[in-house]
């Protein structure tokens, strides 16, 4: 039996399938079945083992309560601050998540520990020069429907602009931002903008290419002067102050 069909008949790592179906993420599954807390058929699952894409998987409910702890924050990240890791002297933004910054309307019930710092990490990006909301979490669900491979949960964007050709900007420049533009050789996907008022344009997009709205800003005769991250799925950035960060709360969802 070639070893492609020999691999399918033995089935897909538990782990997978934990994440595939959006129970966990790849890390969490992997401690999950290292803890004895995922059983497939009734019988303890083992790092590395296989079962079939429609086997019945238990998960105990420690499990669940471990995920429960788990937190995630939004962050309204100024101008100065990189999304991950540090570079080039510039402090990554998770700095900023500590108590003297919490914003006093948080209204999540949460109270702040320093357990909530570990594993805190980026869902998603946003350049050094720009601001808005940013999300950091310890919940590796969050993240992969974030920013996962097919993530569909939108982000608006408040993106004010210098044109850099004479004149308003043709409608026919206009549609080519919302389809038909391309970076690095790949079509991007369909957009949502529009005006806002008249320097500022409000962009929705499902996709996070890096420094994308800059970009596709250049190619119609745009320059953008300040870029703003106001949503992201259904959860706001509202009247978080910068530097502020919140909780999400337990009721609060992206999709």
């Amino acid at each position: 039996m070639p070893a492609a069909a020999a691999r399918a008949a033995e089935g897909v790592r538990i782990s997978k399938l934990l994440t595939e179906r959006g129970l966990a993420s790849r890390r969490e599954a992997d401690e999950w079945i290292a803890a004895g807390y995922v059983r497939v058929g009734g019988v303890p699952a083992g790092l590395g083992q296989r079962a079939q894409p429609d086997a019945v998987i238990e998960i105990d409910e420690r499990a669940r309560h471990l995920q429960s702890q788990r937190v995630t924050v939004l962050l309204h990240k100024p101008i100065g601050y990189v999304s991950g890791q540090a570079e080039d002297g510039h402090e990554p933004a998770a700095t900023l998540v500590v108590p003297g910054n919490r914003w006093r309307d948080d209204r999540s019930g949460i109270a702040f520990h320093r357990g909530h710092l570990r594993g805190l990490a980026p869902a998603g990006r946003l350049d050094i020069d720009s601001t808005g909301l940013l999300v950091l979490t310890q919940d590796g669900r969050i993240a992969k429907l974030l920013i996962g491979d097919g993530s569909r949960v939108e982000k608006e964007y408040l993106v004010r602009v210098r044109h850099l050709r004479p004149g308003p900007l043709p409608a026919a420049e206009l549609e080519r931002l919302r389809h038909g533009l391309a970076l690095d050789g790949v079509a991007l996907k369909p957009a949502r903008v529009s005006w806002a008022n008249e320097d500022q344009l409000r962009f929705v997009l499902r996709e996070g290419r890096k420094r994308q709205i800059r970009r596709m800003c250049e190619l119609v005769g745009l320059q953008v002067l300040a870029l703003k991250r106001v949503r992201i799925g259904s959860v706001v950035l509202g009247a978080l102050p910068p530097g502020q960060w919140r909780y999400l709360g337990p009721h609060e969802r992206f999709a």
